[in-house]
């Protein structure tokens, strides 16, 4: 960029910060989109009284400016690329995107260090949220549902970095999740009847593999006349239902007071006369609850966890069954999980970058102490394909 450029991107940075201040002064109220447009329309004028020509690049200079003062800055344009499912900031001047599954590094950074923390504030302060000392990681959300996580220099050494998971605007449903081979008609059929027939299914993954997608497209199979309450740490599920309750768990204030965790939203969903429960991510002590809820008449509740196979996941279960401190023994752990969850749908992300269903497991009971589970589906690396195993299922009529 010229130096002609670069001062006068200078001073319309100047320009839109005191406009900006003006316009809080006198307590002025406008949506994202139409301060973006009215800080364009401010700079265009002011290029034109100048006397310069609105070229390319000048176009450009004011869209940069505009996305630094009140947008995300350098993230902007790549937020606005569909192609783009993740973003993967490692510091202010080092950016990576997912694409179709692959990582690829951009030619996109920021200025300084500095910006990159204003970006970040941008995204926290709205939901009465911070990045500072005393709190040097934060979990957030975009407007759009897309999921942040940011940790302060103090803790990266190389930089303060960020992770946004962009949210696809695309509500996909079991038939797109065959059309892209992701699992097979059998294997939709199944997990359709199983929420139909108010199954409780555990979706369990590794980071990234799509687990709050699948349980999105499973929630939208449940009946319009039922009552959805969903839990979550930062609220990502978009359901399109007509009797929903969302609840978002909110970290402590400043002060360390005002914290609300997902267990404690829990307990309270029960008071209001749910139908069906669906916790984002099961993580902690609410495991106990959740399970108790399950068993209890709130059949056909859905959930996530992190594992890398069903069988690890009802380990990770017993674990956070034991967080809450009820010093229950394991053969009573055992069977509450194994009275609990009908259903647990393993899904893996391959080497190429193609998200799939890796196992469909049935809980049939408890022998001798230990959890038994069929599984219904299974992928077959000869085949290259999710496949039935020819084990009937328990629970589904198919």
């Amino acid at each position: 960029m010229s130096d002609h450029h670069q001062q006068l991107k200078q001073y319309l940075r100047a320009q839109l910060q005191r406009a900006a201040l003006h316009s809080q002064t006198n307590h002025a109220t406008s949506s994202q989109p139409q301060l973006v447009q009215q800080a364009t329309e401010l700079l265009e004028i002011y290029v034109h009284a100048q006397g310069h020509t609105l070229d390319r690049q000048l176009r450009q200079t004011i869209r940069d400016v505009v996305d630094d003062c009140i947008g995300l800055g350098p993230l902007t344009q790549l937020l606005a690329d569909d192609s783009v499912s993740e973003i993967m900031v490692n510091n202010y001047k080092s950016i990576f995107i997912e694409r179709a599954g692959c990582l690829q590094q951009t030619t996109v950074r920021f200025a300084d260090e500095e910006a990159l923390l204003r970006v970040i504030d941008r995204i926290v302060l709205p939901l009465g949220r911070r990045l500072d000392s005393a709190q040097p990681m934060v979990d957030a959300r975009l407007p759009d549902g897309s999921r942040v996580n940011a940790v302060l220099a103090a803790l990266a050494p190389q930089g303060t970095c960020m992770t946004v998971r962009k949210f696809s605007v695309q509500q996909l449903t079991l038939s797109e999740l065959v059309e892209q081979q992701a699992l097979i008609a059998d294997a939709a059929d199944y997990l359709r009847c199983a929420v139909q027939q108010r199954r409780n299914i555990v979706i369990v993954g590794g980071t990234g593999t799509g687990k709050t997608t699948l349980l999105n497209i499973l929630a939208a199979e449940v009946p319009k006349e039922q009552r959805i309450v969903t839990i979550e740490d930062a609220a990502e599920l978009r359901l399109q239902h007509t009797n929903l309750i969302s609840l978002e768990a909110r970290p402590a204030n400043a002060e360390g007071c005002g914290q609300v965790s997902i267990r404690e939203l829990l307990i309270n969903a029960l008071r209001m006369r749910p139908d069906r429960i669906v916790i984002g991510e099961c993580r902690g002590a609410e495991a106990i609850d959740m399970l108790q809820a399950m068993n209890t008449g709130h059949d056909g509740s859905l959930t996530t966890l992190h594992a890398n196979s069903s069988r690890e996941a009802l380990q990770r279960l017993e674990v956070m069954v034991m967080m809450a401190g009820l010093e229950l023994p394991f053969v009573a752990i055992r069977q509450l999980i194994a009275s609990a969850i009908h259903v647990v749908v393993h899904i893996v992300r391959s080497h190429g970058g193609q998200r799939r269903v890796q196992q469909i497991t049935e809980i049939t009971g408890i022998d001798a102490g230990t959890i038994q589970h069929a599984a219904i589906f299974a992928w077959q690396p000869q085949k290259q394909q999710l496949q039935a195993t020819g084990i009937p299922s328990e629970w589904v009529l198919r």
